[in-house]
């Protein structure tokens, strides 16, 4: 069972309090983008086996939106964090890196 720490209000929630929200640091489509560009934030995601960043709820709990770095391959929990940040925190980053060497996380700028 997946189990993740809500950055908010400290509890250690399993799956069943938690509700998925996909694929985290996306950048919406603004209102001056093409139909391609739409299209693609819209449709187009990472899928990755491995290390992913993806968005969480705490439904059961206090409700907030959080952002949380796991392998899909193996359900290991490298941390989670504030969902009102734009990228996950170095640190975290560095936690990823040493447990898989090599690993590289995408571009977002």
């Amino acid at each position: 069972m997946l189990i993740l720490h809500c950055p908010y209000c400290g509890v250690m929630a399993d799956e069943t309090e938690l509700a998925p929200g996909g694929e985290a640091h996306l950048r919406r489509a603004g209102p001056e983008s093409s139909d391609e560009e739409f299209m693609a934030y819209l449709f187009e995601r990472e899928n990755p086996r491995g290390v992913h960043f993806e968005r969480w709820r705490h439904a059961l709990g206090c409700g907030k939106w959080f952002h949380a770095a796991r392998d899909t391959a193996t359900l290991e929990v490298f941390g989670t964090y504030p969902a009102q940040v734009t990228e996950p925190p170095e640190a975290l980053l560095e936690t990823i890196r040493e447990k898989r060497p090599g690993w590289q996380w995408r571009d977002l700028k």
